[in-house]
């Protein structure tokens, strides 16, 4: 598909620049795919339309402080780096900045004493398998001196780091965060299982398949990286008894969907596992995990819009988002969100 269909165009001011004060008061737009109608709400309605026995599913992944900002050390020169993925033992695959002057065997230092890595692989487009030199935690060490990886159309510090992070995040590993997990309080999670919710958590690192930009013309000729994910057995099992009793499975998030579809499109059936997924959706991929997705607003001609037209059809979600402008609604890692059903 021509990569131009899902653009579309979004005025500046309403790529939000900080979350909403109290987690849940963002926005919420609700479309009931059967009976084609669109409501307006704020998140903490979202319990009104879950049903008891309904799965909710959640990526509890945490971010960990990704951006690191070092000096190549024989010239000086500048280099920021973003931890993507461990490969083994102190070596990760980084997104480089100033990739060019970063070659095999490049030394680069980030703080004086405290943290080094040397270049021990190229590869394309700036990307860079890094082995990290320090004393002590490496992951203590990266919360010293690293810094959140919000994303570059945020332009306004973060005055406090866990709002880049879900309520319930545990397990560290995340180079982006799962936004859409950003809009529960505990107090909300709460009231869910009260209404006779399972809620149920996946684990899907985030990395470059979900927040690097297509640069492709067509569909067809785009690559998604890998990221791992975790399904434990009594969340399969927990999965695989609402499949079998007709109840529904609502992912929170892209990234929760991914994991799921991956999954289950793999195995027949939802099966604890550990792997890695390149599992990309757009329109014309069926879904066989889920029956409803929250999602936020996402940007043009990205991965994250595909994957919402191949569940509720490119028209279809061009028309909600051109709602979404029109009532201001906020976009992208810190804006409002959307609930999207079937049944």
């Amino acid at each position: 598909m021509d990569i131009k269909l899902f653009d579309f165009d979004l005025p500046e001011r309403l790529i939000a620049q900080h979350p909403t004060d109290r987690r849940d008061e963002s926005r919420l737009l609700v479309y009931d795919m059967q009976k084609d109608v669109v409501y307006h709400h704020h998140f903490f309605d979202l319990v009104e339309y879950l049903h008891p026995g309904d799965v909710l599913v959640r990526n509890n992944t945490r971010v960990i402080p990704a951006r690191l900002f070092g000096t190549k050390k024989d010239t000086g020169a500048h280099v920021e780096v973003l931890l993507l993925e461990p490969k083994e033992t102190d070596v990760y695959e980084c997104l480089v900045g100033n990739s060019r002057v970063v070659k095999e065997g490049t030394i680069i230092d980030f703080s004086s004493g405290l943290l080094a890595a040397r270049c021990v692989k190229v590869g394309a487009e700036g990307l860079r398998h890094l082995k990290f030199i320090y004393d002590g935690i490496f992951l203590e060490i990266l919360e010293r001196i690293g810094q959140m990886p919000l994303p570059p159309y945020i332009h306004e510090q973060l005055s406090e780091r866990e709002r880049y992070q879900t309520v319930y995040a545990k397990e560290r590993g995340s180079a982006a965060g799962p936004t859409a997990g950003f809009h529960f309080t505990p107090e909300l999670i709460e009231k869910i299982k009260r209404k006779g919710i399972t809620i149920v958590d996946v684990t899907l690192h985030i990395g470059l398949a979900t927040f690097r930009p297509v640069k492709v013309s067509d569909t067809a000729d785009h690559h998604m990286h890998d990221e791992r994910y975790e399904i434990s057995s009594e969340t399969a099992l927990i999965l695989n008894q609402a499949k079998l009793d007709k109840r529904r499975i609502i992912a929170v998030g892209t990234t929760s969907t991914r994991a799921l579809e991956a999954n289950i499109g793999k195995y027949g059936v939802f099966t604890a596992t550990k792997e890695a997924t390149d599992i990309f959706i757009y329109p014309g991929v069926a879904f066989k995990a889920i029956d409803a997705i929250i999602t936020n607003f996402h940007l043009p001609k990205s991965t994250l819009i595909m994957m919402l037209a191949a569940f509720v059809g490119l028209d279809k979600i061009k028309s909600l988002y051109t709602q979404a402008i029109e009532r201001e609604y906020r976009f992208f890692s810190f804006g409002d969100a959307m609930f999207i059903y079937g049944k």
